[in-house]
């Protein structure tokens, strides 16, 4: 298994930051794949009756910062072969609803990095990440954890 500075600096390992502004386009895309029922993601006057100042982006849209991100060259930073992993979970605490016109500057650092015996055997990398998401105020608007998953070779 690779040893990398990420493991040996967890809780202060920077990986990256990256910003984006929510998109109307997207927002309305994302609301569409995901089937969203509530019109606050697709109609301004439902949102603005919702007591929102614009539409609000549905909950998973801080995906769309993984098109503006170097995925492999942060999985190498890590010190993962990118072949052996897979996201094992993803979740979101938002602070406030992420709304059109937001833009949102994400910091991801490294919370833990563990090795731990697989059940089928073998050992696992399991390296859990948090992005805290901050609007052009400052204020944390959503943090992101993930847990990525190195399998054995």
């Amino acid at each position: 298994m690779p040893n990398s500075t990420a493991q040996i600096d967890s809780g202060n390992t920077v990986l990256d930051v990256v910003s984006f502004e929510v998109e109307a386009g997207k927002v309305r895309e994302f609301a569409r794949a995901t089937h969203a029922a509530d019109p606050v993601h697709t109609d301004a006057d439902a949102a603005h009756d919702a007591g929102l100042t614009a539409v609000a982006a549905t909950p998973t849209h801080v995906v769309v910062a993984g098109h503006h991100r170097d995925q492999r060259r942060f999985v190498e930073n890590l010190g993962l072969a990118i072949e052996r992993v897979v996201v094992g979970s993803v979740e979101w605490e938002y602070a406030r609803p992420l709304l059109v016109g937001d833009r949102l500057t994400g910091t991801r650092r490294i919370v833990d990095d563990a090795t731990r015996e697989g059940k089928r055997g073998g050992t696992m990398r399991l390296v859990t990440l948090e992005t805290a998401w901050v609007d052009a105020a400052g204020d944390v608007a959503v943090t992101q954890r993930e847990v990525l998953i190195e399998r054995g070779a």
